[in-house]
């Protein structure tokens, strides 16, 4: 059997699939185009949708003959439909695609049992099932992660915090953080931060266990981050498209106590309405990079 595994960056327990199909003796494959590549197959498919969504599918097409793919889970934020039901989504949206099975993308109790099911569905062999869960059974445990570093010299510190199916993806992101060495901030991504500080982090919020989960891990990034003394402001970031996660961010916006900026985030953009402002607001004394060139006096 051919299974395919989307191989994003953004996926937690990537390492963990993979090894796992491989003890069950089952065929990984991997998309056959670059991510650009991928993502333009997706916006052509799908152009009025988060750009994460066409990423995601764009990486499906992208599969030489599968018989099922693995999608991992995304934390969704309330009225979230797409991370809420993505492999029940696509298919309706576009004909033709093989079977897609969700899987979970961080460790817990709950994850062996699935990873069974998944594994009795791709190879029909229980023996092999309990043999390959026991061998992958170690990269299921998060990875030690350490804060990464909150200051550098001549920045102001940013929080930037987003989803990671959009941080954590070059293609949809990576311009983001030249933009803002270029307007003199140091941007902290909330997917390098450790997950579980983030969750616990995230127990703060008011009723939080009927907090969806993706909120929820918003929420304690941005807390978290906000928390350090080193970090001047609260960077928003939505993927384009993408309402559910504005919203959610909008309202994360509404409990910090530091400046915040919210944006949404275009593959390939370079320019941000209103980063400017907020860098001059968080960094006074920095030269503004928009000023023009001084003029001697003849």
């Amino acid at each position: 059997m051919r299974v395919g595994l989307l191989n994003s960056p953004a996926s937690r327990l990537r390492a963990y699939w993979a090894a796992y199909l491989k003890e069950l003796d089952v065929e990984a494959v991997t998309p056959a185009l670059t991510d650009a590549q991928a993502l333009a197959l997706g916006q052509q498919s799908l152009p009025d949708e988060p750009t994460t969504v066409q990423l995601a599918l764009g990486r499906i097409l992208a599969l030489d003959a599968v018989d099922a793919v693995l999608l991992p889970e995304w934390p969704a934020v309330s009225n979230d439909a797409w991370s809420e039901a993505l492999t029940e989504l696509l298919p309706r949206r576009i004909s033709g695609l093989p079977p897609l099975i969700a899987v979970p993308d961080v460790g817990g109790p709950g994850l062996e049992g699935h990873a069974a099911e998944v594994g009795l569905r791709v190879s029909q062999n229980g023996g092999a099932v309990r043999g390959a869960l026991t061998k992958v059974r170690l990269l299921a445990a998060e990875p030690r992660v350490s804060l990464p570093a909150l200051g550098r010299a001549g920045l102001a510190t940013v929080a930037v915090i987003g989803p990671r199916t959009l941080l954590a993806e070059d293609v949809l992101s990576g311009t983001l953080r030249p933009a803002l060495e270029a307007a003199g901030l140091h941007g902290v991504f909330s997917p390098e931060l450790p997950h579980s500080d983030v969750m616990r982090r995230a127990e703060r919020m008011d009723n939080a266990a009927k907090v969806p989960a993706g909120e929820r891990e918003l929420f304690g990034a941005a807390s978290m981050l906000a928390g350090k003394s080193a970090v001047r402001g609260v960077l928003l970031v939505s993927p384009a498209h993408d309402g559910a996660a504005a919203a959610a961010l909008d309202r994360i916006a509404a409990k910090m106590h530091l400046p915040t900026l919210r944006i949404d985030l275009n593959p390939g953009q370079t320019e941000f309405d209103g980063l400017e402002a907020f860098a001059a607001r968080l960094n006074p004394t920095a030269p503004s990079s928009t000023a023009p060139p001084s003029q001697e006096t003849p």
